[in-house]
């Protein structure tokens, strides 16, 4: 459980102030998850549901500008979430960890889960986790953006990312087609990637155009782990409003 937003992450962001200037070891064994249940945030829920690892979350208020808090910004200076902070890091010492790709893979070396060891299919999960590091994260982000937020609609823009979405869809689509998951065996890859899949019809897109991604987004929605680490805080999910669109949008983001 959690107490109001502001007084949890106000306490943890201390926390963690504490330990980065003592560089000590925290006395809590639970993996600290800085979170708002988003595309990006669901990645590393997912993972944690899946291994049993067990972690607490701290609320992170994208929409009322939590993430620029300065404590926020000492464990994450791009101003994102999700962040973890491991209190039995490497040698034992906390460690914190920022973008979602990276916590993917750190988590997975930790656990010896959901990466491979050898190289060879260690270097096939790490290209489709790319894949959607550099490109359906990004590019779907702005297709939903433009879609969907922007106050003026675009056509070039809307046409531009609409165009970019289905051809990323046709390439995920072409390397499921008799697979069950996008590298082989299930891996951070499908669990960064699927996220990004649950608003498909916001992107426009029908899941009936793309067969391979429609048996695989099936496949995993039906996992129980997958299903509780989309539950987290679900229920703080609403409608954006014009407080939530300047701090996620606006001009704050680009002050000193």
């Amino acid at each position: 459980m959690t107490r109001s937003v502001g007084a949890e992450t106000r306490s943890a962001w201390l926390a963690i102030k504490r330990v980065s200037a003592n560089n000590h070891m925290l006395t809590d064994s639970f993996i600290e998850l800085f979170y708002w249940p988003t595309p990006n945030g669901w990645k590393v829920t997912i993972f944690l549901e899946e291994t049993g690892l067990p972690y607490k979350v701290i609320p992170v208020n994208i929409g009322r500008g939590d993430q620029f808090d300065p404590d926020f910004l000492r464990i994450s200076p791009n101003n994102k979430m999700p962040v973890i902070v491991d209190p039995s890091g490497p040698d034992g010492k906390s460690i914190s960890v920022f973008e979602s790709g990276a916590i993917l893979v750190y988590l997975a070396e930790k656990t010896g889960r959901f990466l491979p060891k050898d190289l060879r299919n260690r270097t096939k999960v790490m290209q489709w986790l790319m894949f959607q590091m550099g490109g359906i994260g990004p590019m779907l982000g702005q297709l939903h953006h433009f879609r969907n937020y922007a106050a003026e609609k675009i056509p070039y823009a809307i046409e531009r990312y609409s165009n970019e979405g289905r051809r990323l869809y046709r390439v995920l689509d072409k390397q499921l087609t008799g697979r069950d998951f996008v590298s082989g065996d299930y891996s951070i890859a499908d669990m960064a990637i699927f996220p990004w899949v649950v608003a498909h019809e916001n992107q426009g897109i029908n899941l009936v155009d793309f067969p391979g991604v429609k048996a695989w987004y099936e496949r995993l929605q039906a996992r129980p782990a997958v299903q509780r680490g989309l539950a987290v805080m679900a229920e703080s999910r609403r409608p954006m409003d014009d407080e939530a669109k300047e701090n996620l949008f606006g001009s704050k983001q680009f002050r000193d």
